[in-house]
């Protein structure tokens, strides 16, 4: 009997948004922040915000969030709004201004006074939306995903680009014909800004981690075709943490930061001192700037991490399977990748230990195609784009 009624009013709540998005006049300084689902105060739309929030004061700006993630993000200093909620309705059909990083439900129906700014949240190197071959997502099927998300990007009326690279894949995987404005990601504008001693020692005094231990930062990305159920993806993770911790345990820390879309709690015990889950942090801008070297394998962190021309090694274990099944990449990563490739907990230490005695230097061309335009000016240029 609950579930039958729990449907009733979702059925209603979505009529309703349809028929007050197009009955009620839009707040012209009215403004709806989301990142990563509601889930996170991050990424581009809080740096769009945060530029905002510090030029342009007349602006009413609300950050939507998930009702799970409240508590965590009651010590920002946002007005939150909780997703999906009788408040949620009236400020999203009466806003100006939408802006997100990933994708809205698809029964949010956009009117046309509204202006939906589509930050997206990272550089491709694995296939996105109508790119992919087969889809293999818990919900949906290849002709579905496509569609859906085709339909979602007709609604976006700005795309926000970091680079030509992305552009013109951006366009093609996401049909995308409107605006793009490639500026450089606003994300990065914190990084290009905050590169200092200062500011990684504030960090990590804050997050109570040892000041005298370098830091590995081990990022990530999902699998498609891992999940317990639709929007709850698992991760088993692939690094051996008791030799991680033998070998180097005297000299570093890790930090865990799994995606936003992995639900997985995984068992540290005994691991205290040496691995620190920070899956959960706000921001991982702030990770970036207190690590040492980056791990990560497909995820599109290693552009962002870039901007930094610090170490980075890529764990591909499963690099076929990921490569030829579940997604396909738009370069040939490996022989394109700014870092070593490893396959396995003993060649990272490797790696790690030849970065010590050698250094490591950025590929140049790597950084021309892909950061070049990352001078800390992004949030400038999109809100004087789009909302002056």
């Amino acid at each position: 009997m609950k579930k039958k009624l729990k449907k009733r009013l979702q059925k209603v709540y979505k009529k309703l948004f349809k028929l007050m998005a197009i009955i009620l006049p839009k707040n012209k300084n009215l403004i709806v922040f989301e990142s990563f689902l509601g889930k996170q105060y991050s990424d581009n739309p809080r740096a769009i915000y945060e530029y905002l929030k510090q030029h342009y004061p007349n602006y009413k700006m609300y950050w939507s969030v998930d009702k799970r993630k409240i508590q965590d993000l009651g010590n920002q200093p946002i007005k939150i709004v909780p997703r999906f909620s009788v408040k949620w309705l009236f400020l999203m059909t009466r806003a100006k201004y939408w802006v997100t990083n990933c994708r809205l439900p698809l029964w949010v129906s956009k009117p046309p006074q509204t202006v939906y700014v589509q930050t997206w949240h990272g550089t491709p190197l694995k296939r996105l939306g109508l790119d992919m071959d087969e889809v293999h997502m818990p919900g949906t099927n290849t002709k579905k995903y496509k569609r859906n998300f085709a339909k979602e990007s007709a609604k976006w009326d700005y795309l926000i680009s970091p680079n030509s690279y992305s552009t013109e894949i951006f366009r093609q995987a996401f049909d995308f014909k409107k605006k793009v404005i490639e500026s450089g990601y606003p994300r990065n504008d914190f990084l290009i800004q905050s590169n200092n001693a200062v500011a990684s020692a504030k960090i990590k005094s804050a997050c109570g981690l040892p000041i005298d231990k370098k830091v590995i930062l081990y990022a990530p990305t999902w699998r498609d075709n891992q999940y317990y159920s639709k929007g709850r993806y698992k991760f088993d993770l692939p690094l051996d943490l008791d030799v991680l911790k033998e070998k180097l345990g005297n000299e570093y820390i890790i930090l865990l930061r799994l995606h936003y879309l992995v639900s997985e709690n995984l068992d540290l015990s005994g691991m205290e001192d040496f691995v620190y889950d920070v899956s959960s942090y706000g921001d991982i801008r702030d990770l970036y700037l207190i690590s040492d070297v980056l791990v990560t394998d497909y995820s599109s962190v290693f552009f962002d991490y870039a901007n930094l021309k610090r170490p980075m090694v890529f764990f591909v274990h499963d690099i076929e399977e990921y490569r030829d099944q579940l997604r396909g990449f738009y370069f040939d990563f490996e022989k394109e990748a700014p870092g070593p490739l490893v396959r396995t907990t003993e060649g990272l230490i490797e790696e790690i230990r030849r970065i010590e005695q050698n250094g490591f230097s950025l590929c140049e061309n790597f950084y021309q195609k892909f950061c070049h335009l990352e001078k800390g000016k992004a949030s400038e240029q999109v809100v004087k784009e789009i909302f002056q």
